[in-house]
């Protein structure tokens, strides 16, 4: 067992909205604990770029690469053992992005019965890992808005606020149902990594509570 009894097998896995910190929150976790880190590959996604220019031409490719590549790593986590904080699950691809567009009409339905289909022959069986627990961040709009034009990605910086908004409510309605693991409810107003490293260490003890709790 690690410090805080979390086991040295677990799988973390941290989801929020664009912008809300996940990938700095994974890194420091997995440091703090001693974890390896599985991180978004958003530099070597081919479609990304192209996505936030048409999404309706390339929702549907963006959403199956994902799939797969996030399936990858999470097989690769499993047969590696565990001891890894995760950026973002494979449970927002569907119940957040790929519905998203199909609701809007930016995914066509053949093509959503699709992708849908293939993450549940993927996902929903008894064999595929799950999470030991889901960190969910979330924090007041404003402030995650503030973070993406921060951070100056030029593909999210041409997307118009009106999809961070949407994305946002999205993301508070999908949380509220999820059901397929623990999870950890985290405001990012509560701790800061940079000018209080100490404050990472509630965070922990509260993902070991739930994780005993849950075994």
């Amino acid at each position: 067992m690690t410090e805080h009894a979390i086991p040295k097998d677990a799988i973390i896995t941290v989801a929020g909205t664009v912008g809300v910190g996940k990938s700095t929150l994974t890194k420091e976790l997995a440091k703090k604990l001693d974890f390896k880190t599985s991180l978004e590959k958003v530099v070597n996604n081919p479609y990304l770029d192209a996505f936030y220019k048409d999404f309706k031409r390339w929702s549907f490719h963006l959403q199956i690469f994902f799939l797969a590549e996030r399936f990858k790593e999470q097989k690769y986590i499993y047969e590696s053992g565990g001891g890894f904080v995760q950026d973002r699950s494979i449970y927002e691809d569907t119940g957040i992005f790929a519905q998203m567009h199909a609701e809007k009409g930016t995914m066509s339905k053949v093509d959503y019965k699709t992708y849908t289909s293939l993450f549940e022959a993927m996902v929903m069986t008894p064999y595929f890992p799950h999470p030991d627990v889901l960190i969910y961040l979330e924090g007041d709009l404003d402030a995650i808005l503030a973070r993406i034009q921060q951070r100056g990605r030029e593909m999210e910086l041409q997307a118009d606020q009106s999809y961070w908004e949407e994305m946002y409510e999205r993301y508070q309605n999908w949380i509220g149902g999820f059901n397929a693991c623990p999870v950890v409810r985290i405001n990012i107003e509560e701790y800061d990594l940079f000018d209080n490293p100490s404050s990472l260490d509630s965070i922990i003890e509260k993902i070991s509570k739930t994780i005993e709790r849950s075994s």
